[in-house]
């Protein structure tokens, strides 16, 4: 009797776990509309997508209940509260291709926390910014909305809106709220009925397309903002400009205040990259991301895939999880994935204290109110009365005494609390300005804060000295200058501590991410509804503020994608991915191999082909092309069969019977070559597309440690533009054992281009 009770128990648990229903989004595929569409014809896609669920759930009025998101333009599919019972037989409908649950993303910024800050917002490319250059280019960004008031969104000088533009502004009756387009900033939509559908609550102050958050307005004006004079606490940085910066822009919010620590989810993504490709964008800039899953089963790869179809290039961030391997997102091959590096540029502010001595550190705070010293003291010499020493060192809230800190400058060491906590703290307490000083643990990073009071961050060793100097006398003194821009800064540019790296662990094969770009302490526009810090002690609304992480160099990247789109129209997203990737550079600007977050030599599964060279891209000699035919080897080799190929591809395509096999990996036509699981020798080929003057190309190698590579042919003649030629790359493994990955190069020139490719093995013996 008692297992029979236990039994009942269980039975009850199990059915009530299979009844909870939550968000699910049911993927079918593609539309076959065609390019004169209607809404009549969007209408009917959804009571076509309430008819095939009622099918499921016994009637159509369920079914309406049941649908909170119906994809009707390009993308097909439909996102429902489901219990997991009815979502696994939804999932076995041949037209189908997959089931999943509604999932959340984070943005890939790291706000004011504990990462590496230090840079240049310098992709330095005015030679291609004429006047009119790009403006019939269209850049579309998945974010936090927009600050449509910016001066990196005015729309002066600007012809009429491209007339293939099938956008909008979403209209508002609250005037506060709302966002009014231009002839810059074309299109502004805001989705969340997947975040709603998770249980996210939205007030009516911010249900709207604008940017409440600031990271929207950042990374937008990043792609496409216009040229800005642009300052921080009175300190005039410079012109700041997007990397495409006449480029038409369009906003599409899908990020909103977490829950459970996700802000974007992949129903709300999905519905706005139907509503994107539709419109009539040339570049799709997504800032955010999830762990890496099936591609079927990801908002982001979903959506890419259909968007590359329609020509547009996708560009992603690849991830703020720092260097534990594996770590990289979205790593689809549709995708262009791009990491996080440092550039030669630091907002400095030099300490001076009374002995004599000076440090530099790094500040984007506002100057102390005089010029001259001022009494420097000890945060553990300031301690409140009922304060710890150790909790008054790290200024933790309430562990000051005004008396002993106000007027003056307070020495604080960094950790266990937020920086910009610290400085609040060293603020309520009086203090005039504070000094944070690195412990042993952080050594010599040091990070340019938006803090609330005058503030400068110290390396390790030069916070010993201050707080040294402070105990060694009665009376000490000290002052720190206004930060500055400094350029040339060496080394530079090196990985970003926090951007997340290889391999990738969907598909091995595809090496990710692809290319690193500016990420660290990157100048952009910002929204005037939310404090730089976004902290509630901060009520100071700035124009612009400085932000870092993958969030940052994603938008770069596809400024850059946006100028090659207008300077080569003709050109497939592969083929603008292959320019980007073959151009870009692996030496810091002392000629050195690019350097990590730890100081050690990088690797491609950091930086992938390298650090981005627009310049360069813009004339790449050769590229690696992909078609539609490509990707459906592609999908066929990973396991997709012929009945969801015909389901993503209208029925126009099917796998052939050699492109299931794992060759057809190892072969498709990606800028670089990744080999995991060497064992004896594997030829790969790749194909190769002129797209310059007529040249003869010689091909390099510089081999992975413990294997030999042979390139056949190793000289490829092209008499005229779009010519191709195939050529083989065999590697042969030897040593007997399997190891790590090792990596080299293979480079093709014609002594004007260079064209290179990262080469990337693990031996299996």
């Amino acid at each position: 009797m008692k297992i029979f009770l236990v039994f009942l128990v269980l039975s009850a648990l199990h059915v009530s776990s299979l009844a909870v229903k939550q968000s699910y989004v049911v993927y079918m595929g593609a539309h076959s509309h065609g390019p004169e569409a209607t809404i009549e014809d969007f209408n009917r896609v959804t009571d076509n997508h309430h008819s095939f669920l009622a099918n499921f759930l016994g009637s159509h009025e369920k079914a309406r209940g049941a649908i909170f998101d119906s994809y009707t333009r390009v993308i097909n599919g439909f996102a429902a509260n489901l219990d997991k019972h009815q979502a696994e037989e939804i999932a076995k409908h041949p037209d189908v291709v997959s089931v999943f649950l509604n999932k959340g993303k984070k943005k890939h910024t790291t706000h004011s926390w504990d990462f590496l800050l230090l840079e240049n917002n310098g992709i330095r490319s005015e030679e291609w910014a004429a006047a009119r250059f790009g403006e019939d280019t269209i850049i579309g960004n998945l974010d936090t909305g927009v600050w449509p008031e910016s001066e990196s969104f005015n729309d002066i000088g600007y012809g009429p809106v491209p007339s293939r533009w099938k956008g909008s502004c979403e209209q508002y009756s609250n005037k506060t709220n709302g966002v009014h387009c231009n002839r810059k900033l074309i299109g502004a939509r805001h989705f969340n009925k997947g975040y709603k559908s998770y249980g996210g609550n939205v007030s009516i102050a911010i249900e709207s397309a604008r940017d409440f958050d600031g990271h929207g307005s950042h990374t937008l004006s990043t792609a496409g903002g216009n040229f800005v004079p642009a300052s921080i606490n009175g300190n005039f940085l410079g012109t700041a400009k997007g990397g495409s910066p006449r480029a038409r822009v369009a906003s599409y919010k899908v990020c909103w205040e977490p829950i459970d620590g996700n802000e974007c989810f992949d129903s709300d993504i999905i519905a706005a990259f139907d509503r994107a490709i539709h419109d009539g964008v040339d570049v799709l800039s997504l800032s955010l991301g999830g762990d890496p899953v099936d591609y079927f089963a990801d908002g982001n790869a979903i959506g890419a895939f259909h968007a590359i179809q329609n020509g547009i290039v996708v560009v992603c961030s690849a991830g703020n999880s720092g260097n534990t391997p594996g770590t990289v997102t979205n790593v689809a091959p549709w995708i262009f994935t791009v990491a996080a590096s440092t550039m030669d540029r630091e907002f400095d502010s030099f300490v001076k204290l009374g002995n004599g001595h000076h440090f530099k550190g790094a500040s984007l705070s506002q100057a102390l109110p005089k010029v001259g010293p001022y009494p420097l003291i000890s945060a553990a010499d300031a301690r409140a009365a009922n304060a710890s020493v150790h909790d008054a060192l790290l200024c933790k809230p309430g562990t000051l005494d005004v008396k002993k800190v106000k007027g003056k400058i307070v020495a604080c060491l960094r950790g266990v609390t937020a920086r910009l906590d610290k400085g609040n703290v060293a603020k309520l307490a009086g203090a005039a300005g504070m000094i944070l000083c690195n412990d042993k643990e952080d050594g010599n990073e040091t990070i340019a804060d938006l803090h609330v009071l005058p503030a400068v961050h110290v390396n390790y060793k030069d916070g010993s000295a201050i707080f040294n100097y402070i105990n060694s006398t009665n009376n000490p003194v000290g002052y720190f200058t206004a930060f500055k821009a400094s350029f040339d800064v060496k080394p530079a540019p090196y990985m970003a501590p926090f951007s997340s790296v290889g391999p990738n662990t969907v598909t091995p094969e595809i090496l990710k991410p692809d290319i690193t770009a500016p990420g660290v302490s990157v100048v952009a526009a910002y929204s005037q509804g939310v404090s730089p810090t976004a902290e509630p002690y901060d009520h100071r609304k700035l124009s612009f503020a400085v932000e870092s992480g993958t969030s940052m160099s994603c938008p770069h990247i596809s400024g850059i994608a946006g100028l090659l789109k207008t300077l080569n129209p003709s050109w497939s997203p592969a083929a603008i991915r292959s320019a980007i990737m073959t151009t870009a550079k692996t030496r810091d600007n002392t000629i050195k191999p690019m350097e990590d977050g730890d100081f050690v030599k990088a690797t491609p599964f950091g930086y992938g082909a390298g650090h981005v060279r627009p310049n360069r891209a813009m004339d790449p000699g050769l590229v690696y092309d992909l078609t539609t035919t490509d990707y459906v080897h592609f999908l066929c080799a990973i396991g997709y069969n012929n009945t969801i190929i015909k389901t993503l591809y209208n029925g126009s395509v099917e796998c052939s019977k050699s492109s299931s096999n794992k060759a057809t990996l190892l072969n498709f036509n990606y800028p670089s070559i990744t080999v995991p699981e060497l064992s004896g020798s594997v030829t790969v080929t790749r194909t190769l597309k002129n797209v310059g003057s007529p040249g003869e190309y010689v091909a390099r190698v510089r081999h992975p440690s413990g294997v030999a590579v042979t390139v056949n042919p190793r000289l490829l003649k092209f008499d005229k533009v779009g010519e191709e030629k195939k050529f083989t790359v065999t590697l042969t493994s030897e040593i007997n054992k399997s190891g790590d990955y090792k990596f080299g190069e293979l480079l093709w020139s014609d002594g004007m281009h260079n064209v290179r490719s990262p080469i990337v093995v693990a031996s299996s013996h």
